[in-house]
This record gives C-alpha cells, sequence and structure tokens, in this order.
C-alpha cells in the first residue's frame, strides 16, 4: 500500500478532495493523510469520511519547534515550513515504510506506482520543474520541485528529512535571499549532498503549466498521453500540477500567465474545473456557509487594462468562466 500526505486549508477543499479522487481512480491501494490547516476542513473531511483518509488536525501535528516560528511566517511560508515535518510525522507516528507529500493541486491521469518504481532501492526521490526556457525561473524558485517527493523511512532518508525540515525552520520565506527560497531551493544539491538520492526520469510525472508548452497532449483509446515536441518521444502523462488556479467571486477563473494551448486547455483545465465544481457541489451539500474554491473578489485598478493587452498580445490571457467555451 503506498502513503502519501498532502496539506491544505479550507480555501484549497476542492483541490484537496480532487487530488483525492484521482487517486482513487488510478492507485488502488493507498492511504492519504491529510493535515487539515483549519478546523473547518477538519470537520468537513470528518464528516465526509472519505475511505482510505486520515485527516491529522493542527493541534495534534504542531509541535514546539513549528509553533515557535508560526508567528514569524505567512500562511503560504508556514506551509512550506511545515511540508517536511508533516512527512517525517507519518514516518515516525505511523511507522510508514515510505512516505510521499503531494500538493494539494496536483491531479493524477494515471497510476503513481510507475513513478515510485524508479526509486528502486534509492531512499529519496525528487522532481525537476523541466522548465519551459522563456519561464524557467530556476535560479529564483529552483531546480527541483516540492510537488511530488518520497521519503524511504530508512537512515539515508530520514538524515536529509531531518535536515531539510532544520532549514525550513530556521528559514522558510517566499523571498530570495542568500540563495534560498521557500522551502525548495534546499532540494537544489540534494543529488551531491545525500546519498540515496533519485531524481525523477518519467517526463509523466510533473507536467504544470511551466514546462506544458514542450508537449503535445492527446488521448488515444482513452489514455492520457503526450509528444515531446523536441524530441517526438510520448508518454503517459501520471499528474498535472494544476498551479495558480484561481477563482473569483464573479464567476471568472484566472489559470495563470503561460501559454496554454487549445488542446492542453481541453485536456487538462476543463475537466479539472468540472471536477472542482463538482467537488464544490459535494461540500456545499455539507455546509453551504462558505466558499470551498477559496474565491476571491476580481479588483481592477489602473494596471487592468495594460495587462489585458499585454496578455493578450502574448496568448496567456488564461482568464475563463465555466459558463462559456474556452478552448
Amino acid at each position: 500500500m503506498h502513503n502519501f500526505c498532502t496539506l491544505f486549508d479550507s480555501r484549497y477543499l476542492t483541490r484537496g478532495i480532487a487530488l483525492y479522487e484521482s487517486l482513487k481512480r488510478h492507485c488502488p491501494s493507498f492511504r492519504l493523510y491529510i493535515f487539515a490547516f483549519d478546523d473547518l476542513t477538519r470537520q468537513l473531511l470528518t464528516r465526509l469520511a472519505l475511505p482510505g483518509v486520515t485527516v491529522i488536525p493542527l493541534e495534534e501535528f504542531e509541535d514546539t519547534e513549528l509553533l515557535k516560528v508560526k508567528p514569524t511566517r505567512t500562511h503560504a511560508e508556514y506551509c512550506w515550513t511545515s511540508t517536511s515535518s508533516a512527512i517525517l510525522y507519518i514516518l515516525e507516528r505511523y511507522g510508514a515504510e515510505r512516505c510521499t507529500y503531494l500538493d494539494a493541486d496536483l491531479c493524477f491521469f494515471g497510476s503513481p506506482q510507475v513513478l515510485l518504481d524508479e526509486m528502486k532501492d534509492a531512499s529519496i526521490l525528487i522532481t525537476e520543474h523541466r522548465y519551459t526556457k522563456r519561464y524557467d525561473k530556476s535560479k529564483k524558485s529552483g531546480k527541483y520541485c516540492v510537488q511530488f517527493i518520497c521519503f524511504r523511512n530508512d537512515p539515508r532518508g530520514m538524515e536529509a528529512l531531518r535536515w531539510w525540515r532544520e532549514r525550513c525552520l530556521e528559514w522558510c520565506y517566499a523571498r530570495v535571499e542568500d540563495g534560498k527560497f521557500g522551502d525548495q531551493k534546499y532540494l537544489d544539491d540534494w543529488t551531491t549532498r545525500f546519498p540515496g538520492v533519485h531524481v525523477l526520469e518519467h517526463l509523466g510525472g510533473g507536467v504544470a503549466p511551466w514546462n506544458v508548452q514542450q508537449y503535445v497532449p492527446h488521448e488515444p483509446d482513452g489514455r492520457l498521453r503526450a509528444t515531446e515536441r523536441s524530441s517526438g518521444r510520448e508518454f503517459d502523462v501520471i499528474f498535472y500540477h494544476f498551479h495558480y488556479v484561481r477563482f473569483y467571486t464573479n464567476g471568472l477563473i484566472d489559470l495563470g500567465r503561460r501559454l496554454l494551448s487549445k488542446s492542453v486547455m481541453r485536456i487538462f483545465y476543463r475537466p479539472y474545473l468540472r471536477e472542482l465544481e463538482l467537488m464544490k457541489k459535494r461540500v456545499r451539500q455539507i455546509d453551504s456557509s462558505f466558499d470551498p474554491h477559496g474565491a476571491v473578489e476580481w479588483r481592477r485598478t489602473w494596471k487592468s487594462p495594460i495587462l489585458y493587452l499585454w496578455r493578450r498580445l502574448n496568448g496567456t490571457y488564461n482568464i475563463v468562466s465555466l459558463n462559456e467555451p474556452y478552448d
């Protein structure tokens, strides 16, 4: 059985449940540990009673070291700070053989088994951003992405994990400083700093808005595959990282400022947004007092017309509505 963990609050609730449902479709045996980052999330997940899910409330998870730094971090920074601690918690508290952390805005289109099989005897599995050249932020955000990262409960894995946790407790902020950025830049030298680190080779693990321009997605026989433009190599898409999907109270959705082709919009984004809407209806049957998409108010400034024209000219005006065609 595979052990996964993730963390999110009520503003990411529909994404977190969609992640779970995608695992159900593609991974026959798993346990998903969800760290509920507010009490509303804990209450709703408890009431949903999702099979294969263990809900961990903050008061159970947070230790003295985390609580000490919590007031010094923004909400996002504290989530980043907590990632390594969450993985460590699962390995130590539940005695899992290995645990894979998942960002809540991932969606699986194939079995994660093929990715984890790549580890073989390695103790740590990390994934590259694989940036498209025009979107390369590796100098700022790091070569590797904390989106799908696995640690084995052995001396090599635990050494690296505890080191990462200590560094994140010391410094984990949403700014570039002395070669650091959040929890992510710490991974840059792991292939030389620690033994037993494997960098994922499968292109289908980590398709995301910052690299999808390199691929042409298609669906032969109902399977989701993609072709790498530079080599013509085909591969199964295992998961897509739906980073920067933002909902607004006026019904619009911003998918970010990167180039997304019509096929990417049709194959990845349209089904995902519909799935999130289904999850929203599911949550609201239990509690209709809040928006589980975390929608925020649409705000216009003097820059809005300029940004609109700039994004239109660059083909990156990815603001859509579920009620209108956008492919």
